[in-house]
């Protein structure tokens, strides 16, 4: 099993659609930057329905949405053919799945079968916060916002869904999930389906930071006006489309699995020293940024080349990546750094840094080779060496496709069975 193109998402669940012509349907709800269609699969309820011949409740579940993290595509095909057989999520609710909610990203990031971390980085490709159709309503006034963002926003208008849920990855890691609200009891089935798989669940997530956790792997994003941690992202996670479905007393979660799994981020011992080891990685963060901001300044003569179709796009994420680096290993170091915390906290944050340099410098590695730059040889020597260094580390094992999908597919429905049973309870 390959992680599938946008073309191939829409070919697929067209000849679901034409294979069930009274149960799917497949529209377009809108058209990326470059013109390519985004489909929207849904699949209709079963039982009773209201007046207005719609479903009582929606489901809405958003693939595609960082562009590195292909795995959420597949999963949505595969649900929903789940779906067709198993109709007992149906009852009364309409299912309905955004194949790729970024597919001129997709585009840029091509994984179909990688065998190593330097597969994946060979053609690695993440947009900077702006341009992505989640985060951009948190970085941009409401005239600046992206059409896929635009569309996203009136797809959740229309549905007005009981739950969202965004289909997310990591490249080497655990797997954990991220809620606007908390629903009681998907903790369970969450680490039944992790265990069952040999899928290690991140219980210190550096995404979750001092969120409220009310099992191992959950995590429900802090209510407006509390101090917890965060993420180290310049974003407001509540001005995401995230939230976007709370206008209609909807619920979203995230769910995150990983491609390499490793076992050192679900460690819940003590660590010995939290605060000596963020220095120290505060401080390897630090230097490795500035090896790859040294090869970026090699090719700025002058404004940043950013005229280059090709180049463009790549060349502002390796900016935007870079600029992150020096608040977050600020953040490190600062009166915030805790005194206590699991070496599963540690090693995800140890995770999240290597990954920000190896990007950037995967990324730009990808221009210097456009452009035939003499850097490209050390920088293609630097890149191999972290990605090695980092599956080692880490002692990271593939995930196979299949196990991704299958992980990601039970947490969304036990997800959307929780919720049922908490809103049925007194």
């Amino acid at each position: 099993m390959c992680y599938p193109t946008p073309r191939e998402l829409g070919l697929a669940a067209r000849a679901l659609a034409d294979e069930h012509p009274g149960e799917v349907r497949l529209r377009q709800a809108g058209t990326s930057r470059a013109g390519q269609p985004l489909w929207v699969l849904s699949i209709a309820a079963v039982g009773p329905v209201t007046r207005t011949r719609t479903p009582a409740r929606n489901v809405l579940v958003v693939a595609g949405a960082h562009a590195n993290e292909p795995v959420g595509g597949a999963t949505a095909l595969s649900l929903a053919r789940r779906l067709l057989h198993e109709p007992a999520p149906r009852a009364g609710c309409g299912w309905h799945f955004l194949l790729c909610a970024d597919p001129d990203g997709a585009d840029l990031h091509r994984t179909p079968r990688p065998y190593s971390l330097l597969d994946y980085h060979r053609s690695f490709f993440r947009p900077p916060g702006p341009e992505q159709p989640e985060w951009a309503p948190s970085l941009l006034p409401p005239d600046r916002l992206p059409p896929e963002t635009l569309a996203l926003t009136a797809l959740i208008d229309e549905l007005r869904p009981v739950l969202q849920v965004s289909l997310h990855a990591t490249d080497l890691g655990g797997s954990w999930v991220q809620l606007t609200r908390d629903i009681p009891g998907l903790a369970e089935p969450f680490a039944k389906s992790a265990a069952e798989l040999r899928i290690p669940v991140e219980n210190g997530a550096s995404d979750a930071a001092g969120w409220p956790s009310p099992g191992p792997g959950i995590f429900v994003i802090p209510q407006p006006g509390s101090e917890a941690a965060g993420a180290f992202h310049p974003e407001d996670t509540r001005l995401s489309t995230w939230y976007h479905a709370h206008r209609y007393a909807g619920t979203t979660a995230i769910v995150e699995v990983p491609m390499w799994a490793s076992d050192l981020v679900d460690d819940p011992a003590p660590h010995p020293d939290p605060r000596g080891a963020l220095r120290m990685l505060a401080g390897r963060l630090t230097a490795d940024a500035a090896l790859v901001s040294g090869v970026r300044d090699l090719i700025r003569p002058g404004p940043p080349p950013y005229e280059d179709r090709a180049t463009a796009p790549l060349l502002r994420a390796v900016d935007w990546t870079l600029a992150l680096i020096p608040r977050i290993a600020v953040e490190w170091t600062g009166a915030g750094a805790p005194t206590e915390a699991t070496a599963a906290y540690i090693a995800s944050i140890d995770a999240f840094g290597r990954r920000l340099s190896l990007r950037a410098a995967a990324m730009l590695l990808r221009v210097l080779r456009a452009q035939g730059h003499p850097a490209a040889p050390g920088l293609d020597r630097l890149v191999t060496g972290w990605c090695e260094d980092f599956a080692a580390r880490f002692r990271a094992r593939w995930v196979p496709v299949a196990t991704q999908v299958e992980h990601q597919s039970r947490t969304v429905l036990a997800t959307y069975e929780r919720l049922l049973a908490a809103d049925r309870s007194p």
